[in-house]
């Protein structure tokens, strides 16, 4: 490489991580910072009903405020990571096991029952990778909230608020919008994790970071969600009224236009999206003539 390539390479890496060092701001608001501020009369539901409460979870109903007033019944899962170090450990930092994700399937079932609208709110690093939620079926968690998704037969949209990490986000991810706050990230693997993996050293994480495309302008370029909210330069841990105001009118839209679709025409675009999800960039090899 020349001096002049080696320079614009740095840059880029610098990009790329001031974006991930936003969505990993330790002030970035959260899930519950959004709700409290864009939902009116919010009732937790907690419980899996199978083995425990996971707080990593957040789930529950409440009236979304329209911006022009008026409010909509929403049936709400979002991802909740802690504040400080006791509330960090409770929330085991928004990794959550698989009671956490049959919580949210309980909820899943309790808007579509209700004939609600669902609504997630995306920021986890991953789904929790220890030994107790392997053994309690973590991945088939993860796998039954993915197919239960793609079931629904309501209007649902997905935001990723800050981190959007592998299968854990993605249970969660499956709706027919999928927005992405502008400094939030979206990849199947963290870019530590990657770097270990790729060239056995976490401290390559940033050119880890450039190679997964994680940003949302990238994202949404390769076609994996639908639209991305603005921030504004300094972040949403900078801007809360303003981040606010924009989910509430990115949220408002979203529902609006999903709602006005009839339900098979909703589900068979919703089946469509994630299954030709940047179709433009695979090749299908040609069958050899005989």
């Amino acid at each position: 490489m020349t001096e002049n390539t080696d320079k614009k390479f740095s840059e880029k890496l610098e990009d790329v991580w001031k974006v991930v060092e936003k969505s990993r701001h330790p002030q970035r608001p959260y899930a519950l910072d959004y709700v409290m501020k864009l939902f009116e009369t919010f009732e937790e539901f907690k419980g899996d009903r199978l083995f425990a409460e996971d707080p990593a979870i957040v789930a529950g109903v409440g009236d979304f405020v329209l911006p022009n007033g008026d409010k909509q019944s929403v049936f709400i899962v979002a991802n909740q990571k802690g504040r400080k170090t006791k509330e960090k450990i409770e929330r085991n930092f928004g990794m959550a096991r698989p009671e956490g994700y049959r919580k949210a399937m309980r909820v899943f079932d309790l808007a579509e029952r209700f004939g609600k609208p669902l609504v997630t709110l995306i920021d986890t690093p991953g789904a929790f990778p220890g030994i107790g939620a392997e053994e309690r079926g973590q991945s088939v968690a993860i796998g039954e909230s993915i197919k239960r998704m793609f079931e629904l037969k309501i209007p649902s949209v997905g935001v990723v608020i800050g981190e959007g990490g592998s299968g854990g986000a993605l249970a969660l991810g499956v709706t027919d919008h999928v927005l992405m706050l502008e400094n939030s990230i979206y990849s199947v693997i963290s870019p530590e994790s990657c770097a270990a993996i790729l060239w056995g050293n976490s401290g390559e994480m940033k050119r880890a970071a450039l190679a997964l495309k994680l940003s949302a302008r990238e994202t949404f370029d390769l076609g994996l969600c639908d639209g991305i909210i603005e921030e504004g330069p300094e972040g949403a841990h900078n801007a809360f009224d303003t981040i606010c105001s924009n989910l509430r009118l990115s949220l408002a839209k979203s529902l609006s236009q999903l709602s006005s679709l009839d339900e098979t025409t909703r589900m068979t675009s919703r089946y469509e999206k994630f299954r030709r999800i940047d179709a433009r960039h695979l090749s299908v090899p040609t069958k050899a003539k005989s």
